[in-house]
């Protein structure tokens, strides 16, 4: 089970730090993590991607130098901290988990229930 956190309402420029906590009796470390985020009229992004199991990660181009990924294995956490945001970057915010390191949503196989980040000019 993934369950997000840290979404809401910033002006541009702000940061936020959304969370991907993880439960349910799987192995942490054994998974890939990958952010999506939807628009409203838009497709399923992808934003970043860590593979826990050698530490790579991956950043859409449009998020490159804003976003970073971090993870706290004491709380089976992943991180998603978001700098310099701006109005483009409103979205419904998924989090994913998947044996295989990719950027693609198909590639993984459980989701969390999404938390909304806004960002207003």
């Amino acid at each position: 089970q993934l369950v997000e956190s840290g979404g809401g309402w910033v002006q541009a420029g702000g940061s936020l730090r959304l969370s991907c906590a993880t439960s349910g009796g799987t192995s942490f470390d054994d998974y890939a993590y990958g952010w999506f985020r939807q628009a409203p009229g838009k497709e399923r992004e992808g934003v970043a991607s860590i593979n826990l199991r050698d530490g790579s990660t991956h950043y859409a181009d449009s998020v490159k130098g804003r976003f970073t990924l971090s993870r706290d294995n004491a709380k089976n956490t992943v991180y998603l901290h978001m700098n310099s945001l701006r109005p483009e970057d409103t979205a419904l915010y998924y989090c994913a988990a998947g044996t295989k390191f990719s950027i693609l949503a198909r590639q993984y196989t459980y989701w969390g229930q999404g938390t909304q980040v806004t960002v207003s000019s």
